[in-house]
């Protein structure tokens, strides 16, 4: 009989790729360094071709581990629906999520609506502060699983989404060209306005013409970070709607879009 792939392994080599180290995702996954890598050595022997190629420090993904990346995104997922179809007890309680005003209008309603439908007998407790305070819940054991922007944070997280950051301007003025350029800003702590701030500075804060344009602003990525403290039932349910909901790097999600 041909043995079948462990779940386990795939949502760590789906933590490795995400995070970009075998460090990073085993604290995504809750497990030690040699864990993660005793993982991926099984999973390298089940498919008989390496999966991963070291870059200096960094994990990369081999052809064949880019071509592995978006099974295990649907095998995992599909395992969590099964499971959760079947599954006699229905799950209740609470959770307690956190999430940055700038998704919550956008993001929230989709997520606790089919959350809700699907848990009825689960409170979901939302709180909005920036992903800096999130991330400080989150170490206090405040609150089970947080949606959080991570630009350049060296905190580790499950990143099921990637966004453009954009100039924005008026299609009425030409408040971009004046000497002295006014901005809309978030908070002191949001770090696109640190990215945005930095990013002007490097070119003087001149006046820009259509010849120079703005400087090239990086994409963000939005991922989870779950709560170590403990293993939650309602947290894992709640993470997987969220990435159902707002995913947009697998190829499926690709494509769609």
């Amino acid at each position: 009989m041909t043995a079948m792939l462990d779940v386990d392994q795939l949502r760590t080599f789906i933590a490795i790729s995400e995070t970009g180290s075998f460090t990073k995702a085993a604290e995504v996954v809750n497990k030690t360094q040699s864990a993660v890598s005793m993982q991926m050595k099984r999973l390298e022997e089940r498919l008989e071709r390496p999966i991963f190629s070291r870059d200096g420090r960094a994990s990369k993904l081999t052809e064949d581990g880019q071509r592995l990346l978006d099974y295990a995104r649907r095998i995992v997922k599909l395992n969590v629906e099964t499971l959760a179809a079947f599954s006699d007890a229905e799950l209740s309680g609470r959770v307690r999520m956190g999430v940055p005003d700038d998704y919550a209008d956008r993001y929230l309603p989709e997520i606790m609506a089919r959350f809700s439908h699907s848990y009825p007998a689960v409170e979901l407790s939302v709180i909005c502060e920036p992903s800096v305070d999130l991330l400080e819940r989150i170490d206090g054991n405040e609150i089970d699983l947080a949606i959080i922007t991570n630009c350049e944070s060296k905190r580790a997280s499950e990143t099921f989404r990637r966004e453009r950051l954009l100039w924005v301007t008026s299609n009425r003025h030409s408040t971009h060209l004046e000497e002295r350029m006014p901005l809309a800003l978030g908070r002191p702590s949001c770090t696109w306005r640190r990215i945005a701030i930095e990013r002007l500075e490097a070119i003087g804060m001149r006046v820009l013409s259509s010849s120079d344009g703005f400087p090239d602003l990086p994409s963000c990525r939005i991922g989870l970070v779950r709560n170590a403290h403990e293993s939650s039932a309602l947290a894992d349910a709640l993470a997987e709607h969220i990435i159902s909901s707002l995913d947009n790097l697998s190829d499926a999600a690709q494509a769609a879009e």
